[in-house]
């Protein structure tokens, strides 16, 4: 399909799209997924999986070609409908059935793999290459995405921004320092934290994202008070997982302890960096 439609006019691949959506019977089939239960109709979600990836978004096909057909799947639909068919298409698969496992971002912390899939199709929207989004709609799918299809662990959305690259993390943080919600700006920020500790990524990198956030606030109060709320914030898990060590909470991996050492060695990562971002500022002045 990919080859056939090579340098085609944008309105004759329109007529591509509607002719195989119709021949598929493809809008009744994802009209009964997003409207029923997840996973209650798990033949018909691997369906609609295997034939957009594998008909319309074809592995190795030009960026520009896969935010046309990604854009003509999704656009139809209301925002929650959008983020429901965007985690079957890419979300988590079972290694055993191919099946859409729903519950991966909620029952606990989750790698890369399970998310980069997700990640890839977010840049492919907030890219040049899709201009029928605006970096508010693709921020507005990102949120509803991270509730499908209950609330997923905050490591789970984090790690998703991380992976979604620079421009949408900062844009997606942005968007919550703008609208005053400094509490949950500061909670997604320890989590990021988290993240670069766990996944080997350079703390610095979390160090200079938060300053660009603070230089969107747009009184010292705002970014004082989000300041706060990070350190607060960091306070808190620590004692909630020193209290759930102390209890002798503990499984086969003893998770409990880990999440502790990950937590207090990211705290002192992150710390450190801003320390020495503050002493190279002070002697070079």
């Amino acid at each position: 399909l990919q080859m056939l439609t090579a340098g085609w006019d944008e309105l004759e691949c329109h007529r591509v799209f509607n002719f195989l959506w119709e021949l598929s019977n493809l809008a009744r089939k994802v009209q009964t997924v997003v409207s029923s239960k997840p996973g209650s109709a798990r033949r018909l979600e691997l369906r609609i999986r295997l034939f957009c990836r594998g008909v319309l978004l074809s592995p190795g096909s030009r960026r520009s070609d896969s935010a046309f057909w990604l854009t003509r799947i999704l656009k139809p639909w209301p925002m929650v409908n959008q983020a429901r068919l965007l985690y079957i298409i890419f979300g988590p698969v079972s290694s055993r059935d191919g099946h859409v496992v729903w519950q991966k971002m909620i029952e606990g912390p989750t790698d890369e793999t399970s998310l980069k899939g997700l990640a890839d199709a977010i840049k492919l929207l907030y890219g040049t290459e899709a201009r029928e989004w605006t970096a508010d709609d693709v921020i507005s799918l990102v949120d509803e995405l991270s509730v499908v299809p209950q609330e997923w662990l905050m490591e789970n959305s984090a790690r998703l921004l991380l992976l979604s690259g620079n421009s949408i993390c900062f844009t997606f943080m942005a968007s919550k320092a703008v609208n005053g919600r400094a509490v949950e700006l500061a909670r997604l920020m320890v989590f990021m934290v988290l993240v670069c500790e766990k996944d080997l990524y350079c703390m610095d990198w979390a160090v200079r994202m938060m300053q660009k956030v603070c230089k969107v606030f747009s009184t010292p109060w705002e970014r004082n008070n989000f300041l706060q709320c990070l350190e607060n914030f960091f306070a808190r898990m620590l004692m909630d997982m020193l209290q759930a060590v102390l209890a002798g909470e503990r499984d086969e991996e003893d998770s409990s302890f880990l999440n502790l050492f990950h937590l207090m060695n990211a705290q002192a990562n992150f710390h450190k960096e801003i320390l020495y971002l503050a002493m190279g500022s002070t002697s070079s002045t």
